[in-house]
């Protein structure tokens, strides 16, 4: 397993796209994303930092391989 960094919210919200996550609005400093098919929305920090631990729970959410998005992240 690759390890995580830390990336920006506007890093995760590109990269959950590349997965088919679409954006249905911002609330506050918090971008909402949805998927067709998916019971869940992901709720992404506009930080300049996302810390670890958080990032990892939304790719657990969002059911994707940490791997899969390290390597669609670069």
């Amino acid at each position: 397993m690759a390890r995580l960094a830390n990336i920006s919210g506007k890093q995760a919200v590109k990269t959950f796209k590349k997965f088919g996550w679409n954006v249905v609005g911002q609330v506050g400093s918090h971008v909402v994303m949805t998927k067709s098919g998916m019971n869940v929305n992901l709720s992404v920090p506009q930080h300049k930092e996302i810390s670890i631990g958080l990032l990892r729970k939304l790719i657990k959410y969002a059911e994707i391989e940490v791997d899969e998005f390290l390597t669609k992240c670069k």
